[in-house]
């Protein structure tokens, strides 16, 4: 199982990549820097994976972490966002999933717009 080092602001977490190709994309461009966007309860932000849809879904769990072909994005879901609809977690549009949270992902509410986000291999 591929693990990964997710820094945002002050969190420090660690998710499991699936065995999609889009995780394998996002594995092979490690690491990663960017700056954290915020919408509702998800982090999202640009990374330099450009993929299709690959068994997108609107509706995610939380702790699960999704890419976003439209804005070749890496997203984190923690809680519902302004998309939500009841209880449920949604995204802006559909995404691929490529993998979860280890543990507790509503740490990520203490992530800012802006904050720094690195995410690098867990060897």
């Amino acid at each position: 199982m591929r693990r990964i080092r997710i820094t945002a602001g002050t969190v420090i977490a660690t998710a499991e990549l699936n065995e999609s190709a889009t995780a394998q994309a996002i594995w092979e461009a490690l690491p990663i820097t960017a700056s954290a966007n915020t919408w509702g309860d998800e982090i999202y932000f640009p990374i330099p994976v450009r993929r299709g849809e690959e068994g997108a879904r609107q509706v995610v769990s939380a702790g699960e972490i999704g890419y976003w072909p439209p804005g070749h994005a890496f997203c984190i879901f923690f809680g519902p966002t302004p998309a939500s609809r009841g209880d449920e977690i949604r995204a802006a549009s559909p995404v691929n999933p490529i993998g979860r949270v280890i543990g507790d992902a509503r740490v990520f509410k203490k992530v800012s717009d802006g904050d720094p986000v690195t995410l690098t291999r867990e060897e």
